[in-house]
């Protein structure tokens, strides 16, 4: 218990008061903060960021891709490589897609769309 005690007392951090009562605070005391996404990305950044995700597979000639390839069709890839072109894109991204949403994904359209559209996207 001692021994208990004595780390304890090493590892607390004393909390001050900063004197304020309720009327000097104001209203500020009763605002809660919420995070927004103003700074959501632009459309144009999206694309540009999806298309250079896709450039730079390995398997893709970087003068094929456009905003609205398919990577099946038109750029001759498996579904292996869309998966890991969708994992790619979430790495880029910051994001999470499930596993419903990533198989509909299919093309450069769709990839962009469903980062654009989504809210967390950074």
């Amino acid at each position: 218990m001692a021994l208990r005690n004595a780390i304890l007392r090493h590892l607390r951090v004393p909390v001050q008061s900063l004197g304020l009562n309720q009327s000097q605070i104001g209203f500020l005391g009763s605002i809660r903060s919420f995070s927004s996404h103003d700074d959501h990305l632009s459309r144009e950044a999206v694309v540009d960021r999806v298309l250079d995700v896709v450039k730079s597979f390995p398997k893709v000639d970087p003068s094929k891709v456009t905003p609205e390839v398919h990577f099946q069709n038109d750029l001759g890839l498996d579904s292996l490589d869309t998966v890991e072109i969708v994992m790619a894109i979430e790495e880029e991204f910051k994001l999470e897609i499930p596993d419903k949403e990533a198989d509909k994904i299919d093309s450069c359209s769709l990839a962009i769309e469903y980062v654009y559209n989504h809210p967390m996207s950074s």
